[in-house]
Formats: C-alpha cells, structure tokens, sequence
C-alpha cells in the first residue's frame, strides 16, 4: 500500500498548497494580494503556506515597492514546477490504477 506514496511529494498534501502551485504553474507570477483573493485564505495561513514552499525553494519572491505602497510577487521555480508535475503524475498514476 505504502508503494503508491513514494511519488508524492509532502509539500503538496495542503489543500493551500496545492492552489498555490497550481495557479502559479498557469500564470508567471502573482502577488500576495491576488493569491489570497483567488484561494480565499487569510494573510496568515497564505504566508505560512507561501514560507513553506519558498524553504523547499519551489517558489521565487520578488519584493518591490509600487508608489509607496509594499508589493510581493511569488512565481514557481524550475525546481517547483518539476516536484508539482511530479507529484500531479503520481497522483494520476494512482487513480488509474496503474501502481
């Protein structure tokens, strides 16, 4: 039984996680305030979602300033993409059967 986990990656088993990948593998990057809006997550539990990948290096952080105003984009890195197709695979892999 324990066969079909090793292609999933831990990182992704959050719900939050999961829609952070998933929505920065379709646009380039996006900031904080646009994550939080299209996850419907508080800035507490984005940002602690957001660190934990950023550690795993699976996400880029730019942070500027717009006028006078804080901005923080985030955008997947090659190392995230890869781990997040390879845990998508794996996650099909499984529901086909096909381990």
């Amino acid at each position: 039984m324990r066969e079909f986990l090793i292609g999933f990656n831990k990182a992704f088993e959050s719900k939050a996680r999961l829609g952070i990948m998933s929505v920065l593998m379709v646009n380039d990057s996006l900031s904080f305030n646009t994550l939080k809006e299209l996850l419907t997550l508080t800035d507490g539990n984005l940002a602690t979602h957001l660190r934990a990948l950023e550690e795993q290096k699976y996400l880029n952080v730019q942070k500027q300033f717009v006028g006078r105003k804080p901005n923080t984009t985030y955008s997947a890195t090659d190392e995230g993409k890869k781990a997040f197709t390879d845990h998508l695979n794996a996650l099909e892999d499984f529901l086909k059967g096909s381990i």
